[in-house]
């Protein structure tokens, strides 16, 4: 749920008329189609009366329903059904929430919540803790992982009944309130109380950055929330402090987000008067969005990383750095969701976001893929799949019309998405089933966390996440253990089958304890080593003249 906002770096023309116009043409062309009259006892009923635009039409059949129909109806759900059913038929990324979804999408978008800041897993009808929260409420409180959380304010909650939507209930609150814990630890023959005060508990958006390597940096961005920019710019200088030189940006499965941080995101890589993306619609006139300054990393070397699953601001930040010639683009070629969103709160709390223009990078591409009624817009994943895109460069197509060029000559195509540079497939082990139902069963990460309980002492060892990364090896005894968990499991997973693939399975292991003793770099060091996107991305930062289109990153 990307929720793009417009209210920064605006420039030329206003809008010519409201947001709301779509909305009230699809309301009465909806309800113009689907009802119109009903027949009772031979004659017509009409429906609100005044001819085929009057939007009341809409209001009189709900209310004619919930007191004609042969049984009892939800009025509020009949409601939002029908706002759904207008939204779906605009384009694919109009669409209603409910007050609990805008709550929700508010929340990842925040940049954080307010709770006890733990990282939990619900293991065998238990609420047990993974990590606590660097400087959160619940390290202060002294929880550590390993307790299982059995008590909240004196009731027990262990039991078939646990889920993560009760726990999040249970444990989240607004900030100073007060919750007591019971914990079960080791050691303690009854339970451990803990009384924990809650507060706000940050949502990390650039969750990885490190140094690669002398001169070169990686740089993740999950999202695009409220504190990106700020998170992004203070790992960059850090970076930059321990003498990177050369950046690879993931964007890789990051799905968008607020715009005005994308905007200041790429504006740190140019010089002013740069048009970083701009907006058109017919309601809303052309809105142009330049770089005002002098970017902080103006002279920096860029490595973009993207995936199919990159979208929306992700694609502005990559398709502006490369169409200025500022980076070069690995990867797949993007998702192509470039219609901008208005979001309308309503009075009960809930909203809908309403397609009002189209991005457009600054060549001129437009970023969003063809939608209508002969596309499945939804399936266009498995069509990329089925047409060999996501394993062959060459079967993407790049009609000539679509064609534009940068400023240093480079060829670069619109109509969906932004095409990398540098192209490289699909990991096929991706495809691997058998992955994907230890997944879905959450048998690693079930396997990993009993495995860091039961090794504390041993683990405790490695002093540092780079000896942990060097020197730990996950053994054959421990995929054993893992493969004979998932075949008893209730899943159809074999021990030959999680065999069959033991050094994926390894890799995701040893990822998954680092993260556990160490941190999310920690994990993102160990994926790195069997990375094919991030090996290409990693050759091309060493060998960033070769690949550039350009003899020397622009400069002042």
């Amino acid at each position: 749920m990307n929720n793009e906002r417009l209210d920064k770096y605006r420039q030329v023309s206003p809008r010519r008329s409201s947001a709301y116009q779509p909305l009230y043409y699809a309301l009465v062309l909806v309800v113009g189609l689907v009802i119109g009259s009903y027949m009772a006892d031979r004659n017509t009923l009409v429906l609100g009366g005044g001819g085929q635009g009057n939007p009341h039409k809409l209001v009189s059949l709900i209310n004619f329903i919930e007191e004609n129909y042969v049984d009892s109806v939800d009025k509020a759900k009949m409601i939002d059904d029908a706002i759904q059913s207008v939204l779906r038929n605009l384009d694919p990324h109009s669409y209603y929430m409910s007050p609990e979804e805008l709550a929700q999408a508010q929340e990842e978008l925040s940049g954080g919540f307010q709770g006890i800041g733990v990282e939990f897993l619900i293991l065998r009808d238990s609420l047990m803790v993974i990590r606590t929260i660097p400087g959160g409420p619940s390290e202060r409180a002294g929880l550590q992982a390993g307790d299982r959380i059995v008590q909240v304010n004196g009731e027990p909650i262990s039991g078939k009944e646990l889920d993560s939507d009760k726990a999040q209930r249970l444990l989240k609150g607004p900030a100073g309130s007060t919750v007591k814990v019971g914990l079960a630890r080791k050691g303690n023959a009854s339970p451990v109380q803990v009384e924990i005060i809650r507060g706000s508990i940050p949502i990390e958006s650039v969750p990885v950055a490190f140094v690669v390597e002398n001169g070169i940096g990686y740089l993740k961005v999950e999202r695009f929330a409220k504190t990106t920019y700020d998170e992004f710019r203070m790992e960059m200088d850090r970076l930059r402090n321990e003498g990177t030189k050369t950046i690879i940006l993931d964007f890789r499965g990051n799905g968008g987000g607020f715009l005005d941080q994308a905007v200041s995101m790429v504006e740190e890589f140019l010089t002013p008067g740069k048009v970083i993306v701009y907006t058109e619609g017919v309601h809303d006139g052309r809105e142009v969005m330049t770089s005002s300054r002098d970017g902080r990393y103006r002279n920096m070397e860029v490595v973009v990383l993207i995936d199919q699953g990159s979208a929306s601001a992700s694609e502005i930040v990559a398709g502006a750095l490369q169409d200025w010639d500022r980076s070069v683009t690995v990867g797949r070629r993007s998702f192509g969701k470039g219609l901008v969103q208005r979001e309308i709160e309503l009075s009960d709390n809930s909203a809908l976001r309403l397609t009002v223009a189209r991005y457009y990078t600054p060549t001129g591409r437009c970023i969003q893929k063809p939608y209508g009624d002969s596309i499945d817009y939804s399936d266009d994943l498995h069509h990329r799949l089925v047409s060999g895109e996501l394993t062959d460069g060459d079967k993407i197509e790049l009609p000539d019309s679509l064609k534009k060029v940068t400023p240093g000559g480079r060829v670069v195509y619109g109509g969906g998405g932004i095409v990398p540079d540098v192209f490289v497939p699909l990991d096929s082990n991706l495809f691997s089933g058998t992955l994907a139902q230890l997944s879905a069963i959450g048998a690693i990460r079930e396997y990993t966390f009993d495995y860091v309980d039961r090794n504390r002492k041993q683990l405790a060892m490695y002093t540092s996440e780079d000896e942990f990364i060097r020197l730990f090896e996950v053994t054959t005894t421990m995929l054993n253990e893992l493969a004979d968990q998932a075949a008893g499991s209730d899943s159809e997973l074999t021990r030959t089958a999680v065999m069959a693939i033991a050094g994926e399975v390894s890799l995701r292991i040893k990822a998954q304890i680092a993260r556990s003793i160490f941190s999310e770099n920690a994990m993102a060091k160990v994926i790195a080593r069997q990375d094919a996107e991030f090996a290409k991305a990693l050759e091309i930062a060493r060998n960033y003249r070769k690949f550039s289109v350009i003899s020397s990153v622009p400069a002042r």
